[in-house]
């Protein structure tokens, strides 16, 4: 009985996120629905959630004079841009990997000088901070399509640009200690993680079949 209810929570959990796609990839035929497309998509999330989460994680115990915590956030924010870079490496290789590592530390570069300018009330490095956000996110746009025709840059830009948005209202708000705003602000970064791991994983599954 508990058996057949774990299977069919499992599946409904399995539709969810095949349907919880970006139409911007979601065009084409149907995924294979099968054990390995939800684990895939699920690792993803898990490693994109963990991502905002240890960054906030950064932000807030900053904000709050907290260096020890914040050096301890950093480090898991380090670890966890290795673990989504190493995901890929069964299907594009350890260069690849690498690259994306590069790339990914180039992201959390520009949102921690953001973080530090916005702290220290720096208007003119808050806007260099912003054009490496911005200029680091059309640079995994292109890394990432020229891998994947299945991943479209301009859908990509999209997903990584209101990512980096979302970082930078985040620090904004912690700036301000206006914490109810950050609250509210939460359940868009979360569905963004998402989204940004689902269309990643569905790219895969359509270039890589015969692995799924």
């Amino acid at each position: 009985m508990h058996k057949r209810l774990l299977t069919v929570s499992g599946l409904a959990l399995g539709l969810l996120l095949i349907l919880s796609v970006p139409s911007s990839f979601a065009a084409g035929p149907q995924l294979p629905f099968n054990t390995k497309t939800v684990d895939l998509q699920l690792v993803l999330r898990d490693l994109w959630v963990g991502h905002i989460f240890w960054v906030r994680n950064v932000v807030l115990s900053t904000r709050l004079g907290n260096m020890q915590a914040a050096k301890a956030a950093e480090e898991q924010v380090v670890k966890n841009a290795r673990s989504i870079a190493d995901a890929v490496i069964p299907y594009y290789g350890n260069e690849a990997a690498d690259k994306l590592y590069g790339l990914l530390a180039g992201h959390y570069g520009a949102v921690k000088e953001y973080m530090n300018a916005t702290f220290k009330r720096q208007a003119a490095a808050q806007k260099n901070a912003l054009a490496a956000l911005n200029s680091n996110a059309m640079e995994i746009a292109d890394f990432l399509s020229s891998a994947n025709p299945n991943w479209p840059k301009d859908a990509l830009v999209s997903l990584l640009s209101s990512h980096g948005e979302h970082h930078v209202m985040q620090i904004n708000d912690i700036a301000k200690k206006d914490f109810n705003a950050e609250a509210q602000l939460w359940p868009s970064m979360l569905q963004n993680a998402y989204n940004i791991a689902d269309a990643l994983a569905q790219g895969i599954v359509k270039q890589f079949p015969a692995k799924f």
